[in-house]
């Protein structure tokens, strides 16, 4: 029979494990974001360090850059989807074994570890008003697009690419969870004569809710804060503005015009909108995971 003692001690061995865990996340996470969110309330320049109450939130939203930037944060949203159906479909082809599906595997995540500014600088190239693939579609008959002049296509360019330069990453999450999938599932759909889209609908997404989520999540905070790099070397926000993200507008407000209070004050806006988002994507899926 235990001792009080040794009860007592197998109560707390949960805690003292989990205990740096939660002591990193408070200081080197929750503390400078809750420091960043204060900080938001005072003032730059002459007013440095005083209160200013929400006067920096009100310059932000008055302010037409930032208003851009977060009309493409809903454009992303919107896009986001997609981002995830593509390494989704091609998580399951590989994962049905079509011809030449391993070396698919690596192709497909080696976009994954070239630096965003590599990325960028190689698709200049490409993309250039007398690049090569505005050559190609000119060879067809069909005319030259200024993908990274034009305002209304820049963005979609700039977002095209980061998908095909990150997607690698989760493909590998899809397969992990595909390593999770009853086979017999797929088996069992086959014989009852289901098409391969009722199968991905019926039986595949429904297993997979968790790593959807998941993907989901990791895919839109990759859209709202890993794109600073595209941005930089493709576009530099341009062209008019129309490429602007919060997080190159940060980069901008912090770094070359000297206002870290109203960065700080964009960065609360930014992960208030990531922490918002994501809930409702986890509440959707589940819905939809219990329907089917």
């Amino acid at each position: 029979m235990a001792t009080p003692a040794a009860r007592r001690g197998e109560r707390l061995a949960p805690y003292v494990l989990v205990a740096p865990a939660v002591l990193t996340i408070v200081v080197l996470r929750l503390w400078p974001l809750l420091l960043g969110v204060n900080f938001s309330f005072t003032g730059d320049g002459e007013r440095d360090g005083t209160a200013v109450g929400v006067d920096n939130y009100l310059e932000l939203f008055g302010d037409p850059l930032f208003q851009t930037a977060l009309g493409n944060v809903v454009l992303l949203v919107l896009l986001l989807p997609v981002a995830v159906a593509i390494p989704g479909l091609i998580a399951t082809f590989i994962y049905l074994r079509v011809p030449g599906h391993r070396l698919y595997r690596s192709v497909y995540f080696f976009p994954a570890v070239l630096s965003p500014v590599i990325v960028g600088a190689i698709f200049n190239l490409l993309l250039a008003f007398d690049g090569p693939v505005n050559a190609a579609l000119s060879a067809v008959g069909i005319g030259r697009i200024d993908w990274l002049g034009d305002p209304d296509v820049a963005m979609f360019t700039v977002v095209g690419v980061h998908v095909w330069a990150t997607f690698g990453m989760a493909l590998v999450v899809f397969l992990a969870g595909f390593a999770t999938l009853d086979g017999s599932l797929l088996d069992a759909a086959r014989v009852d004569g289901a098409s391969l889209p009722q199968a991905i609908w019926h039986v595949i997404i429904p297993s997979l809710i968790r790593t959807i989520q998941f993907v989901f999540v990791t895919t839109m905070v990759g859209m709202l804060t890993s794109m600073f790099g595209l941005l930089y070397v493709m576009t530099s926000g341009g062209p008019e503005g129309s490429t602007y993200l919060p997080e190159y507008y940060i980069w901008i407000q912090q770094g070359q015009m000297n206002r870290p209070a109203l960065a700080s004050a964009a960065s609360t806006v930014l992960f208030l909108i990531m922490l918002v988002v994501g809930m409702l994507q986890i509440s959707l899926l589940r819905r939809a995971g219990r329907e089917d």
